[in-house]
């Protein structure tokens, strides 16, 4: 029972000295290091009867420590020389004398040896990994970005380009037409309006995927009600599209999940005014939420003309998903559902689009749990 205590007091000891490890340097630490191994050696030397096996495997792991948390190879071979040195000064007979006679001696001594070299070149190789696979995760990372980048530009130059040129050329129409009709010019306005609305709608997209950039693809969570925050855009939604017939299901119970509650109305938002203005349906758009086990599931359905099959896997990727080019090819969702993957991921989800015949599926997950 005592020996069982003394090697719980250890472990706790060599635990806490690995924390101390990232708040030191390599001397400091392997100093520390022998110290406390020397205490519990002694410890184990008087609570053992003066047996040295176990103190040869304690020094062996303080060993395997040093060589293990410090850089390159002089720490783990001097450790293992004074280790080797304390083993016969101290618990070895005659005691608190060296003696370099002693039969085993080198062997003792090569055998440290060869345990600090092997620990410290795998350790060394370990880090060279380690490192290897930091830069090439970084570099992933930043092409994503690049690759972002230049969708978003891509989506852009198509939606905002064209509504800013109808803009121009109805309030020309407007301005220099003396021929027209009081209902015609009310038409025209309405175009200007429409047209002013999407390029504001395109503004708070660019403002929400700049915020989460800012912040290096990381959102500030807060525990949020499920049906809160989904009324909220619905009744954004309703204010710009009143026109616009929806059914939403929500579950009876009470969901509270980690979001930032703007920028997911910002993707509700999206992904059901992409399925108002390109399903080119008569049938009310479907909301509803699944509750599961580690995540909350968001659907926007429609029952329209869906996509084509090699479309999916691109759709977020920031091209126009206009269907056609002729009636709204100047509201293409190209950048509102760019921007709903980077908002979804950034809140470690999944988002993806799947045809139901008829219509489209958009479907995205929020876990419940950091």
């Amino acid at each position: 029972m005592l020996k069982f205590k003394t090697n719980i007091h250890m472990q706790t000891l060599f635990g806490f000295l690995l924390k101390l490890r990232h708040k030191m340097n390599d001397l400091t630490y392997t100093i520390i290091l022998m110290i406390v191994s020397t205490l519990v050696a002694f410890l184990f030397f008087f609570l053992t009867g003066k047996q040295s096996s176990n103190i040869i495997l304690l020094y062996i792991l303080a060993l395997i420590l040093t060589a293990r948390y410090t850089n390159g190879y002089l720490y783990g071979i001097c450790s293992s020389l004074i280790y080797v040195i304390m083993v016969n000064c101290f618990f070895t007979y005659p005691y608190f004398r060296v003696n370099f006679t002693i039969t085993g001696y080198p062997i003792s001594f090569i055998i440290m040896l060869a345990i600090a070299l092997t620990t410290s070149a795998a350790t060394s190789h370990l880090r060279i990994q380690a490192r290897l696979l930091a830069e090439r995760e970084e570099m992933l990372q930043k092409a994503d970005k690049e690759k972002m980048r230049a969708n978003l530009l891509r989506a852009i130059s198509h939606d905002l380009r064209t509504p800013l040129t109808s803009i121009i050329g109805t309030s020309a129409t407007y301005l220099e037409s003396t021929s027209l009709s009081e209902e015609e010019r009310t038409i025209l306005l309405q175009h200007i309006y429409d047209d002013s609305t999407w390029l504001l709608h395109m503004v708070e997209n660019l403002l929400s995927v700049t915020r989460i950039q800012d912040t290096e693809t990381k959102v500030k969570k807060t525990e949020e009600a499920v049906e809160e925050v989904l009324a909220e855009a619905i009744e954004r939604f309703k204010k710009r599209q009143p026109e616009a017939k929806l059914v939403v299901n929500i579950p009876d119970e009470f969901i509270m999940v980690p979001m930032d509650p703007l920028l997911v109305e910002q993707v509700i938002m999206n992904l059901l005014e992409n399925a108002w203005f390109h399903s080119h349906s008569k049938q009310p758009t479907k909301l509803y939420i699944t509750n599961e086990a580690e995540c909350v599931s968001f659907h926007v359905r429609d029952y329209g003309i869906g996509l084509p099959e090699k479309k999916l896997s691109t759709v977020f990727d920031g091209k126009a998903t206009s269907t056609t080019q002729n009636v709204d090819g100047h509201r293409g969702m190209g950048i509102g559902l760019s921007i709903c993957k980077t908002i979804i991921e950034a809140h470690k989800g999944t988002i993806y689009a799947v045809n139901c015949n008829p219509g489209l599926e958009f479907v995205f997950t929020l876990p419940k749990e950091e």
